[in-house]
């Protein structure tokens, strides 16, 4: 048995993959064009309804499983459909197996299966002495490569054309010319006689109805038509979250599955089968259909309150489409079997920790997979609980426990960041720290300049800078946050004026500390649940309308997870606290006024573009609001492709896995040097961070600030 793959060797085949230039620009190419095509599909729909009433459909479906099933088997016996049910992949293979040898089936067609694919069902039958082809045009070709799918929809997007050109002409013995109209005529010609020589078709299908015994397949080749009628035997193999109640919620889904998938309205074929073809077969043949159900995990998971959202995914793969990391590295490096946010997840129940062990690591957290799933699947939330699992079961790692004991005695935490301001000075320079250090400074984190911690807090500052108000219209507390703190209080300085102007009465509680979310990142809950206590108590006595932050990081999280994490016995003044939380520039376009916000005020005509923070637009589903106080200021808003594209960062990952985290970065940074911007404005200090410190390092003529630093 193979050794499991170590975390550097996983590495280093992501940074391979990373020095792929046509994967690069194929994953690029396509994540833009998805953007349009998708917008445009869903055009004049209610997109949150339709995703809404999938998310209903699969869940309710879910739950009623074993009904479903066994109203299904009575409608099929009755078509003429022998049904099975494999607990595992391999039981799964083996009925298979045994349909070939009771039928005679030596040579077998197959139409593109995830299912399948999840079995490692080519390898177990071609073991088997069977021959195996299949028919998709881009499953053929990553077969023929032996590799496997590295999209769901589309599952040879990592190759050229020349890349095509080439293994044609090594499977013809003839030269073919880089042609895609030519290639496709290869393949039909290869794939002809196939058809007509197969004993077995095997097909997945991607609606299971119940009430009909019928089956229902989408394509865009029109392949899996031949496989279910020319072939003497035809095996659809599914898992039991296929299962359907009715046509109807099969015709919806598939409303929403071309649409999420690629951009299409439809898929170019529809097939719906009840019961074996009535095409004929040679001479002394017989029909016959056989339906193949894969629990594999999925009964188990069904009964899991946190875990089964994951059986309402309906393949499209636009959680791959989205992605930040899939668009660098492509499926085989974020995936197993199945790739995108779902692979992360569903390797873990499917395929073992082994191979999900390393692959669930490489997500930002960015939150762009759940905007855009088909079926409201919480992607990063359950992504988070694999590596929680994960982490469970192999031991936190040392920085984590470290962090652990550190964030729940805040005199401590603070201590060693002021210490850190004095021992770094050797080291720094001009705001920032130089590249020569051990860890997380080393020669791979070199793509950014890091900054230094502040030898004088803001903290230190704050009752100097307080202004004082006399009639305030407005009470409000201050969440700086680690970094603004430590490292950046220039930002919460530069708020101060804004303050004023919205005649604020501003406190800032000394007892205030980390709000938690790098511990809860880290899988460390028992930190996370201290610190929100600790956080919950230093605001609690206050009289408040709001608690005002600046980092759209703690915001999100103080608003969404402080009041699960402090619990039954502090829930009265989790939910009072959480309520109160708002992000600076929501706060400041409340409490505008279109007189305080005269363009004679700001530096008019600057060109300024906008980098969204994942929390905030995600996490909070803000998008307007900085834009226009910006704009009110006098400013010059200047859209850009990737606004709301992840900087990269991303906590901890930029550490993890700073290769992949340096190309999100420089993609980044290219478009918005290509807008002309002036200034590259943000909401939150971990992407100043990551922003600046990769401004800085390129040498690029493009200021990063905070939105307060450019309102002051």
């Amino acid at each position: 048995m193979a050794r499991p793959e170590t975390i550097k060797q996983y590495r280093k085949r992501v940074q391979e993959a990373l020095e792929n230039p046509f994967l690069r620009q194929a994953m690029d190419n396509f994540a833009v064009a998805y953007r349009t095509g998708r917008a445009n599909a869903f055009k004049g729909l209610d997109v949150q309804d339709h995703v809404r009433k999938v998310a209903d459909i699969k869940q309710s479906c879910i739950k009623q499983w074993r009904r479903l099933f066994e109203q299904f088997k009575e409608k099929a016996l009755e078509n003429n459909i022998h049904v099975h049910l494999a607990d595992t992949a391999e039981d799964a293979c083996r009925i298979i197996e045994s349909i070939a040898a009771d039928s005679g089936s030596k040579k077998i067609v197959k139409s593109k299966s995830m299912t399948a694919e999840e079995i490692h069902l080519n390898a177990w039958l071609e073991k088997e002495g069977l021959e195996v082809t299949e028919t998709d045009l881009g499953e053929w070709i990553v077969q023929l490569r032996k590799e496997g799918p590295s999209h769901m929809v589309m599952p040879a997007i990592h190759l050229s054309r020349n890349q095509v050109a080439d293994l044609f002409s090594d499977v013809t013995g003839k030269k073919q010319e880089v042609d895609i109209d030519q290639l496709v005529k290869v393949a039909r010609k290869e794939l002809r006689e196939k058809y007509f020589q197969a004993d077995m078709g095997i097909t997945g299908a991607n609606f299971v109805i119940a009430d009909t015994g019928t089956i229902g397949i989408t394509t865009n080749e029109g392949n899996a038509r031949l496989v279910t009628t020319l072939p003497g035997v035809h095996v659809a193999v599914a898992g039991i979250d296929k299962l359907l109640p009715s046509i109807s919620e099969a015709l919806f889904i598939n409303r929403v599955l071309p649409k999420n998938a690629t951009g299409q309205q439809i898929t170019s074929y529809v097939t719906w089968i009840t019961g074996p073809s009535e095409c004929t077969v040679a001479e002394g043949g017989k029909r016959e259909m056989h339906m193949v159900f894969l629990d594999n995990g999925r009964s188990k998971l069904a009964g899991d309150d946190v875990f089964s959202q994951a059986l309402s995914c309906i393949r499209c793969g636009a959680c791959a489409n989205v992605c930040p990391v899939y668009r660098m590295v492509g499926g085989h490096r974020m995936g197993h079997v199945y790739i995108g946010a779902i692979g992360l997840i569903t390797t873990y129940f499917f395929h073992g920790i082994e191979n999900a062990r390393h692959i669930a690591k490489n997500c930002t957290g960015c939150g762009a997979c759940k905007e855009v799933c088909a079926a409201g699947i919480d992607l990063p939330e359950l992504i988070k609980g694999v590596q929680d699992k994960i982490r469970d079961r192999d031991g936190h790692p040392v920085k984590g426990m470290l962090l652990k004991q550190v964030l729940k005695n805040r005199r401590m935490f603070h201590g060693l960041l002021r210490s850190a301001s004095i021992a770094q000075k050797p080291f720094s320079k001009d705001a920032f720290l130089h590249r020569h250090l051990p860890m997380i400074f080393s020669k791979e984190q070199d793509f950014r300049a890091i900054p230094a911690v502040v030898s004088r807090p803001f903290r230190d500052r704050f009752e100097k800078i307080v202004p004082a108000v006399e009639s305030p219209t407005v009470k409000i507390a201050l969440f700086s946050g680690c970094l603004q703190d430590f490292v950046y209080p220039e930002h919460l300085e530069a708020a101060m004026a804004s303050f004023e102007r919205a005649g604020a009465d501003v406190k800032f509680p000394m007892d205030q500390t980390c709000c938690g979310l790098p511990a809860l990142m880290m899988g460390e809950g028992e930190a996370a649940r201290s610190v929100a206590v600790q956080n919950i108590m230093a605001f609690k006595e206050l009289d408040l309308d709001y608690i005002v932050t600046l980092c759209a990081s703690c915001a999100s999280h103080l608003t969404h997870k402080v009041p699960k994490l402090a619990g039954e016995r502090f829930k009265e003044e989790a939910l009072a606290f959480s309520e109160k939380v708002i992000p600076y520039s929501v706060f400041l376009d409340r409490m505008s006024d279109e007189a305080e916000y005269d363009v004679s005020a700001g530096q008019t005509g600057q060109k300024v573009a906008w980098h969204a923070p994942c929390h905030l637009i995600r996490g909070l589903g803000i998008s307007r609001e900085p834009k226009d106080v910006i704009s009110r200021r006098g400013f010059r808003y200047v859209a850009t492709c990737e606004e709301e594209t992840c900087c990269g960062l991303a906590g901890s990952y930029s550490v993890d896995f700073p290769l992949v985290s340096k190309e999100i970065l420089a993609k980044k940074l290219a478009d918005v040097e290509q807008s002309g911007a002036d200034i590259l404005a943000t909401e939150c200090p971990g992407c100043v961070l990551q922003l600046r410190g990769g401004a800085v390092r390129q040498g690029l003529d493009i200021r990063v600030l905070h939105v307060s630093e450019v309102l002051s």
